[in-house]
């Protein structure tokens, strides 16, 4: 699912830990809110910046990139890497990730990600960046892994995960959307939205895996629906301290009515390869809101004997919690932040449980 959103992307730093009278340590975040990272020129195409994702290093420096909507007469688009080195106040571009291997444009859904264990010959420490590569005409798209070695100064292509057809929402057609990624036991997973079985579904959730980056497995279904028009998307998981895993998408139907949404429906698996396994079941919180579209998933130590779950959905301003593993109630809370089409989460390891909306 694909919406136009406006052009500022702005970090929301929230805090899940409670007042105490003990002094603060050195590494309290104060929160804060609507601080822009960029700014698009007026000559970038609408909706000139979409769908931010952010990483944190070991060292407390954020990096941030996001669809990237500059005008194609300036040579082919591109994932921006910003850098923070004050939890998100302020941003410096250091480092584009352009598309060596097609030369189309990294046009859509980049998804940055800490490799925290050797793999294949990628040490720990490399950060990874997929997303889709997709020409101006949009006749194509393609999921593919790039790599830096040097903490998001230099970019080298590693591998194509996975490719599709015309990049267009429609039944019917073949695109591959909205890559995620997770290392588990020595091996990286790539989650994503999967059109090209298209004679039996309109669109399913899968995941590939490689062991050594560069070479990936057979396509594993992990939601799929007996319903052609229905449409699950946009995968994102986060592992919980029972060492399960919540899996969140959106549910893409018309629910026997004539009007087409777009839930937050969860799972919760015991592996990250078992998603399938798992039963779905809604995000209705005890407010009584559904949340709907571009869900984006996130645990926190902080909060409670279980911690926190946060989901976030593109339909409102609000984050929806739940402290325990995922299980029973959803509570919504309030932002100062703006509904926006495909935020993300991120639970920053630097400091006493903050994280940020962007």
């Amino acid at each position: 699912m694909r919406l136009p959103i406006f052009t500022s992307i702005l970090p929301l730093l929230f805090s899940l830990t409670t007042s105490s009278p003990t002094p603060q340590s050195s590494n309290t975040i104060t929160p804060y809110n609507d601080t822009v990272i960029f700014t698009p020129p007026s000559n970038y195409t609408i909706p000139r910046t979409l769908y931010a994702r952010t990483l944190e290093l070991p060292s407390g420096v954020l990096l941030a990139t996001w669809e990237n909507y500059s005008p194609e007469s300036e040579g082919l688009v591109y994932f921006p890497i910003f850098r923070s080195e004050n939890h998100g106040l302020s941003w410096t571009e250091i480092s584009r990730v352009e598309d060596t291997h097609n030369k189309y444009g990294l046009r859509y859904q980049p998804f940055l990600y800490y490799l925290s264990e050797r793999i294949g010959d990628f040490d720990a420490g490399t950060i990874l960046i997929a997303g889709n590569s997709i020409p101006a005409d949009l006749s194509s798209t393609e999921i593919d892994l790039y790599a830096s070695r040097d903490s998001g100064l230099t970019w080298e292509f590693v591998s194509e995960i996975a490719k599709g057809g015309e990049a267009e929402p429609d039944d019917g057609l073949t695109p591959v959307w909205e890559p995620f990624l997770l290392t588990y036991n020595g091996k990286l997973i790539c989650y994503y939205s999967d059109q090209r079985d298209n004679a039996t579904y309109g669109q399913k959730l899968v995941h590939q895996v490689s062991t050594d980056l560069l070479t990936w497995g057979g396509v594993v279904t992990d939601v799929a629906y007996p319903t052609y028009t229905d449409r699950p998307g946009m995968p994102t998981l986060a592992q919980l301290p029972n060492n399960k895993y919540i899996y969140f998408y959106e549910y893409g139907s018309y629910f026997n009515t004539s009007t087409y949404t777009f839930p937050l429906y969860y799972r919760i698996a015991n592996t990250p390869e078992e998603i399938s396994s798992a039963a779905g079941q809604p995000l209705i919180a005890t407010s009584g809101t559904q949340p709907t579209s571009s869900p984006y998933v996130v645990w926190s130590a902080h909060g409670g004997a279980h911690g926190t779950v946060i989901a976030s959905s593109g339909s409102y301003s609000s984050v929806f919690t739940n402290g325990n593993l995922g299980e029973g109630e959803w509570t919504e809370v309030a932002t100062g932040e703006g509904t926006s089409y495909s935020r993300s989460l991120r639970v920053l390891e630097e400091g006493e449980g903050g994280w940020l909306v962007v």
